[in-house]
């Protein structure tokens, strides 16, 4: 049974195949220094995209792919920018500093599947942002 209290909005980082990626975004986020994500706003539904605006302000359980409890959150803010400008909040948070090069590229290979499954990801693609911080439990 795990220790962290279980919140009624969650976040779940990684996937099948996912080589690892979600746990190192999981283990950025514990160590505080992962505290913004993002999608590609043409991958929500109209009801994803209520549900990842709702709980602004509210604490979220971060899971992983085995859909175990990881660590608590508090979103802070969502909001849209683009992939080609996006704002330096999101990139900050990513962990790539100001570089927006790099985080280009960082989800150009995070996001491949979904690129060879037919996502356009281009200068214009609208992203939805999410910045978070850490609740210590």
């Amino acid at each position: 049974m795990s220790s962290i209290p279980i919140q009624p909005y969650k976040m779940v980082f990684g996937w099948e195949k996912d080589n690892g990626l979600g746990e190192m975004l999981i283990q950025q986020i514990i160590r505080g220094e992962k505290t913004a994500t993002c999608a590609p706003k043409s991958e929500y539904s109209a009801e994803e995209l209520r549900q990842t605006y709702a709980p602004v302000g509210q604490l979220m359980t971060v899971y992983d792919k085995q859909d175990r409890p990881r660590c608590n959150v508090k979103l802070i803010e969502v909001f849209e920018t683009t992939f080609g400008n996006p704002d330096l909040r999101l990139v900050h948070g990513e962990g790539n500093g100001d570089n927006a090069v790099q985080f280009q590229a960082d989800h150009r290979l995070a996001w491949q599947d979904l690129i060879e499954a037919g996502m356009e990801l281009n200068d214009d693609t609208i992203l939805v942002v999410e910045l978070f911080e850490l609740v210590q439990d």
